[in-house]
């Protein structure tokens, strides 16, 4: 059963309309400066005449089932619904690469289910704080603030409530770490990011961070710390998003302009220095299938793999800086949209089960020759140093194209054998 908050809280769901008795805002509530841009209308917080039968004639009818599909679409678009969803699967893929042999589905669902909840609460606080420069932009306009359909107090009270639940369940149901997690990133993207965004076009670079924070999440759910492996998948999220976005600022730069939002766009009327950093950022995500394999996050597959994903996102990057364009930022933004998803789904399909070997004092005994003794765990056992298939990894990665690989940290890589042959390749050039 709604309550009579929920319902009242439908003030103006008919499109394009305001309820009777209802005057739009006089002024903004006091958190956000300014005043009412022209032709926008929010409506009040609901008041104690507003009753259920009011609310129910007004969406048209259709009671109880109606309101509350309404209400689902309104909640949907205020927490961003697709960008949630989005960020959810970035968690889980980190949830799924943190797990051993076998993954706890129940611990991974209620990781989505507390991610998705911190995520809707960012995104519902980022709308309450800039419900007037949406109201400026076309792309924007028709959010649930600034066309009028919500109060800014409902929005704020679906805000905490997902929030609250969200880190809860991550406290409760995986781990203090992983809360601790989710609750930062809220504070970093509602607070931080938001109030950048008119600052400075840094705002791009600390809102990647946001973004590289939830694969994070998942690995902390599933193995309870943050291993070296879980940056590699974090690495991707933050290198990728400046592409990403910095193509959206292009296609948008003349609404953000008009909303007073400083992106780099603003400062760059060409499009080159845009452009070249684009490519850069594309680029950096090169060595990451590298790092994948040499941490024993996944098998050696996948360096081929992200490297061709990486190279089509550059390639984009690069016509755009050759030529900036409209049409080419647009296949610059689509390409990132195609890249992430199979990034992530080549490393869950090469994955290699978190057995520990991505531990950083692992990496410390490898780069110190052996100095270091391997950690042990609970029952005694050392902690794995490297598979079987190590050497086979090593060699390909060493091998063009990737002359940045790593140097062999190990202590050998087979012995007589190898420095045999690699005397008998010498000889032979």
């Amino acid at each position: 059963m709604l309550s009579y908050a929920a319902l009242a809280g439908l003030c103006a769901l008919r499109a394009g309309s305001r309820p009777p008795g209802l005057s739009p805002l006089s002024r903004w509530p006091p958190w956000i400066p300014g005043s009412v841009p022209p032709g926008l209308q929010l409506i009040p917080r609901a008041r104690s005449a507003v009753t259920i039968a009011g609310v129910a004639r007004r969406a048209n009818g259709g009671g109880v089932v109606m309101i509350a599909r309404r209400l689902l679409d309104e909640y949907k678009r205020l927490s961003k619904a697709k960008l949630s969803a989005l960020v959810t699967a970035t968690a889980c893929t980190g949830y799924v690469l943190g797990s051993g042999e076998t993954v706890d589905w129940a611990g991974l669902g209620w990781t989505a289910l507390g991610t998705m909840g911190a995520a809707a609460c960012a995104n519902a606080l980022n709308q309450i704080a800039e419900v007037r420069s949406d109201g400026m932009m076309a792309r924007t306009a028709s959010r649930p603030l600034p066309s009028g359909r919500m109060a800014a107090g409902h929005a704020l009270c679906f805000a905490v409530a997902a929030g609250a639940a969200g880190i809860v369940i991550l406290g409760w149901k995986t781990n203090a770490l992983t809360a601790g997690l989710g609750a930062a990133n809220i504070a970093l993207y509602a607070g931080a990011y938001t109030a950048l965004k008119r600052v400075t076009p840094w705002n791009t670079w600390v809102g990647a961070v946001v973004g590289a924070i939830p694969p994070l999440m998942g690995w902390a759910a599933a193995s309870g710390t943050l291993d070296s492996g879980a940056w590699v998948l974090a690495a991707a999220l933050y290198f990728w998003q400046i592409p990403h976005f910095l193509a959206l600022a292009w296609l948008c730069r003349e609404d953000y302009a008009r909303a007073g939002y400083k992106m780099l766009s603003k400062y760059d009327p060409t499009g080159r220095r845009l452009g070249q950093c684009a490519l850069r950022n594309s680029l950096y995500l090169l060595p990451l299938g590298v790092a994948a394999a040499w941490l024993g996050v996944t098998s050696q597959p996948f360096v081929y793999e992200s490297a061709a994903l990486s190279v089509g996102m550059g390639v984009t990057a690069a016509a755009f800086c050759e030529a900036p364009s409209k049409l080419l930022a647009r296949a610059m933004f689509k390409s990132s949209l195609v890249a992430l998803p199979l990034f992530m789904a080549g490393m869950l399909a090469h994955r290699v089960p978190n057995e520990g070997r991505s531990d950083w004092r692992v990496l410390r005994h490898r780069a110190t020759g052996g100095l270091y003794p391997l950690p042990v765990t609970a029952s005694g056992a050392a902690l794995p140093e490297r598979d079987g298939s190590w050497e086979c990894n090593l060699r390909a990665v060493q091998a063009a194209p990737f002359p940045f690989a790593p140097l062999p940290l190990i202590e050998d890589v087979g012995g007589e054998e190898w420095e045999a042959e690699s005397k008998g390749e010498g000889e032979g050039r």
